[in-house]
């Protein structure tokens, strides 16, 4: 079954090839915050946001500056009676307590990044200390993400390990499709199958109901209002929090913004146009280097490049003990795009490509898709999906899908062979679910005014999209001049201070603020 390459998004700091570098997750869906669903009786509800947390040691984290809880919610809103879960929740308390604001609540993106690992890896860096002097940094794992219960679970290690050897995306023949659409009916069966609650909790995995979990845990941290910060997807949870709860917000910074109106084929050709920019930019960046594995001219790097990878599609390489195969390549220079800092590995990616080996290119695949070392993967794209395909209207028209991807083709031709949009257009086209949002423009009164930051050459979420969403948002706009996905706590003091001034003080940045 062949289930990969969507675009990523989470920025969490892992080891690739001996070296520091940035893990991307799965990219951001559009903004699902309007909804035909009806609206949850708050007094039916008060069970859970009048509920007080246990805190306690965190299973996954020896520090003891961290606690951890479960946070119990209902399987389904409408139903407050019925089944729960729980949402797990992680929460470096200020040393600070005479200059504690309340809690800075956090999400990294996804959909199915890990708050919790977030959280206590920004609260004890040092770009953060400003906020953890001032703030409880708190995490959570949102519905089948980490140590939530129950974990979404589609595909095996074995199964995923198998689907990445596989290049049957490369086959647009009629039989060859046909192939894909088949295989994903059964990845959605086995989501449904191999999870805890089925198909319900199919139902109630998306943006709408963790954005209810979230308004249950600010009340059970004691906040009268949410103070939070949002990365990549996490711009869309708090789109949808503000949109659903506009006089509980305190203050929303939304770095990495997903563009609340466009939908799903839209958002993927923008994606697609936005990556080939950025390989364009590594580009210019290498062949002004003497070991430039793609030559010395800027104007031929994704020919070069493609008459590199192209070859795999056929023959794949060793990659120690493993395949690197053309998706992998594609997928592991992918990943490489989100951050100038591993533009280096990439290049050296290739240069080992061109000798054979495929060693490196497969570490970054395996750091995109959560791979660990010993062969367990975290299980972050089978909740991508599923999230992904209940945050907006459901595309069946094979028509419009087989258009979308000759756009995304055209937008970026880097990733010529492959058909990096088909697996997710072709799952959610047949997800065992109804969807339970749609696109539409967020109108929202009484909002405090967001913060939003856009980047001018992101790869997963165009700068556009940013633009457009401080304007729907009636936010103030700061812009980062640079090639990354997300930039705050990066380490960036023009970027970073702003964020401050307006979490901490409420302080938005002068109109037109750009920072380099």
């Amino acid at each position: 079954m062949s289930l990969r390459r969507v675009p990523a998004v989470l920025v969490v700091a892992v080891l690739v090839t001996s070296c520091t570098t940035q893990q991307p997750q799965p990219a951001p869906t559009v903004s699902p915050t309007a909804t035909a669903s009806p609206t949850p009786d708050p007094k039916a509800l008060e069970k859970f946001t009048r509920q007080e947390l246990t805190w306690g040691a965190c299973a996954s984290f020896a520090d003891k500056a961290f606690d951890c809880a479960k946070l119990t919610v209902p399987l389904d809103y409408l139903k407050p009676d019925g089944e729960t879960i729980s949402i797990g929740v992680l929460r470096h308390k200020t040393k600070k307590v005479e200059r504690r604001i309340g809690s800075l609540v956090l999400n990294p993106g996804g959909p199915g990044g890990s708050g919790v690992s977030a959280a206590a890896r920004i609260a004890k860096s040092r770009p953060a200390a400003a906020l953890a002097e001032r703030f409880d940094i708190v995490g959570f794992d949102p519905r089948g993400v980490g140590i939530s219960d129950p974990k979404l679970v589609c595909l095996t290690d074995a199964e995923r390990d198998a689907d990445r050897a596989e290049d049957s995306e490369s086959d647009l023949t009629p039989d060859g499709i046909a192939k894909q659409l088949a295989d994903a009916r059964t990845y959605a069966a086995k989501c449904a199958e191999r999870t805890k609650h089925g198909k319900e909790l199919l139902a109630n995995i998306g943006t709408r109901d963790v954005v209810r979990d979230l308004d249950v845990l600010r009340s059970a941290l004691g906040d009268e209002k949410l103070t939070y910060l949002g990365f990549s997807y996490g711009t869309q949870i708090g789109t949808a929090y503000a949109e659903a709860y506009p006089d509980k917000v305190r203050a929303l910074l939304l770095d990495g913004a997903v563009d609340p109106e466009l939908d799903t084929a839209e958002s993927l050709v923008t994606q697609m146009a936005g990556f080939q920019n950025t390989f364009a930019e590594f580009g210019k960046w290498c062949v002004a280097r003497e070991d430039c594995a793609l030559g010395r001219d800027a104007n031929a790097v994704t020919r070069v490049f493609q008459d590199l990878v192209r070859p795999l599609i056929t023959e794949p390489v060793p990659a120690g003990t493993r395949k690197l195969s053309f998706e992998d390549a594609i997928t592991g220079t992918s990943a490489a795009l989100y951050s100038a800092d591993a533009w280096k590995f990439l290049n050296d990616g290739l240069a080992e490509l061109k000798r054979g080996s495929g060693k490196t290119l497969v570490a970054l695949a395996d750091n995109y898709y959560g791979r660990e070392t010993d062969g367990r993967y975290t299980g972050i794209f089978d909740v991508y999906f599923a999230v992904r395909c209940v945050d907006s209207t459901r595309i069946a028209d094979r028509r419009v899908i087989e258009g979308a991807h000759q756009r995304m083709l055209q937008g970026a031709p880097f990733l010529a062979g492959g058909t990096p949009d088909m697996s997710e257009l072709d799952i959610c086209s047949v997800w065992p679910v109804p969807a339970t949002s749609k696109v539409h423009k967020p109108d929202i009164d009484g909002l405090p005014r967001p913060l939003v930051i856009s980047t001018t050459d992101d790869p997963a979420t165009p700068y556009a999209s940013g633009v457009n969403l401080a304007r729907d948002l009636k936010g103030a706009l700061l812009t980062f001049e640079g090639a990354q996905h997300t930039v705050f706590l990066d380490g960036n003091e023009c970027v970073d201070s702003a964020g401050f001034a307006y979490l901490i003080d409420g302080e938005l940045p002068a109109p037109d603020t750009r920072c380099s």
